[in-house]
């Protein structure tokens, strides 16, 4: 049976004011029949410390459901800060959606 996954795509900064919409939709994936959360940094043009905690938040989130979460195509400022937080150990990060499907869905299948 393959994986089920969703995708979440942030737009523009991610900071204190987009962090509880993106926890919201992450909320209402897991309710539903998601295996993986994917979150496609493709349009996130920057993340800041708010931003990064409620990534930490929402991996918890995901976690305590028993789902996994994923991210693709963060921008090289997002790479420095998920780096330089050591966050880039606890993500699962992926250079871009392909790279993800490539990896991740043939091992659902």
């Amino acid at each position: 049976m393959s994986a089920v996954f969703d995708v979440v795509r942030p737009t523009g900064i991610l900071d204190g004011t987009r962090v509880e919409e993106l926890r919201e939709e992450v909320e209402t994936l897991l309710t539903a029949s998601t295996d993986i959360v994917l979150i496609d940094l493709g349009e996130t043009t920057f993340i800041d410390s708010s931003g990064l905690g409620s990534l930490v938040s929402i991996l918890k989130l995901v976690r305590a459901a028993s789902r996994r979460l994923c991210f693709c195509a963060p921008n090289a400022q997002i790479k420095m800060v998920f780096e330089l937080s050591s966050m880039d150990q606890a993500f699962e990060i992926f250079e871009s959606r392909d790279a993800f499907e490539r990896s991740v869905l043939p091992a659902h299948a």
